[in-house]
C-alpha cells in the first residue's frame, strides 16, 4: 500500500523518469546503431534501455568482474555494455536459444570495441549452464525466459563465487508483478520468493528501466 511506503522512499513517475534519464551516461553510436540493427533484422525489440547498460557496465567495474555469465544473448546489447566493464582479460560467456539471434550477435560482438572477451553459445540454458563449473564466476545476468528464472537461480547460486552478484532483468513486468496473473508474472514471483528465501543471498530489485534484481551471494 502506497499509505505503507516510508517516508524515505520516492515514487518515480513517468516525468521524474524522463529527467533521470538525461542525467546517465548516454548510449554511444554503436549501440544505437546495434539497436536500429537488430530491429531491421526482425529481432524481439526488447533490448535492456541504455540506462541498464550503464548501470551494468558500472556494476562489473564495482565487482572487477573477470568472468560473467550472462542467460539470454538476444543481439548482444547487453553483453557488450557488460563486457566494456571489464579488465581487458575479462571472459563473458553469453547463452542463446535462438540461433538467429546469436547469428546477428557474434557478428556485431566481432565488429565491436568488445571482440575477443564475449563467447555466444547456443542451446536450451538449462544445458548450456550445467556445462559452465561451480564457483567460477563474478557475475550471472538473468534475461530470458520468465518463467525459467526460479531454475536459472539455482544454477546462478552454483555459479557464483562467494561475493559474487546476480541481476535479473524485468522483474517490474511492466508495472504488473504485484497483482499479473500470466506466466510471466506468476514466473518472476517464483523467482523473487525463492531469491527472498535464500539464505546466502542478499538482493533488492533496481527500478531502472523494468527492473533489475540485484543479489549478492554471501557465502
Amino acid at each position: 500500500m502506497v499509505e505503507d511506503m516510508p517516508k524515505t522512499s520516492t515514487p518515480v513517475d513517468a516525468r521524474l523518469l524522463g529527467f533521470l534519464a538525461t542525467k546517465t551516461t548516454q548510449e554511444d553510436d554503436y549501440l544505437r546503431d546495434l539497436r536500429a540493427g537488430a530491429a531491421r533484422a526482425g529481432l524481439p525489440e526488447i533490448h535492456i534501455s541504455f540506462e541498464q547498460g550503464t548501470y551494468l557496465k558500472l556494476m562489473m567495474q564495482c565487482l572487477a568482474a573477470r568472468n560473467v555469465v550472462e542467460v539470454g544473448t538476444l543481439g548482444g546489447y547487453s553483453a557488450i555494455s557488460m563486457a566494456r566493464g571489464m579488465d581487458a582479460d575479462g571472459r563473458l560467456v553469453t547463452l542463446e536459444l535462438e540461433p538467429k539471434h546469436a547469428e546477428f550477435a557474434r557478428e556485431w560482438i566481432a565488429n565491436s570495441d568488445q571482440r575477443g572477451k564475449i563467447e555466444v553459445r547456443v542451446g536450451p540454458a538449462s544445458q548450456t549452464l550445467s556445462e559452465l563449473s561451480d564457483g567460477a564466476y563474478d557475475a550471472v545476468f538473468l534475461d530470458a525466459d520468465k518463467e525459467s528464472y526460479a531454475d536459472y537461480l539455482q544454477h546462478a547460486l552454483r555459479l557464483l563465487r562467494p561475493g559474487g552478484a546476480l541481476f535479473a532483468d524485468n522483474v517490474l513486468a511492466g508495472g504488473r508483478i504485484a497483482d499479473g496473473t500470466t506466466s510471466t508474472e506468476v514466473g518472476l514471483r517464483a523467482f523473487l520468493d525463492a531469491a527472498l528465501q535464500t539464505p546466502s543471498l542478499e538482493g533488492l530489485i533496481i527500478p531502472v528501466g523494468d527492473g533489475i534484481y540485484f543479489g549478492v551471494k554471501t557465502r
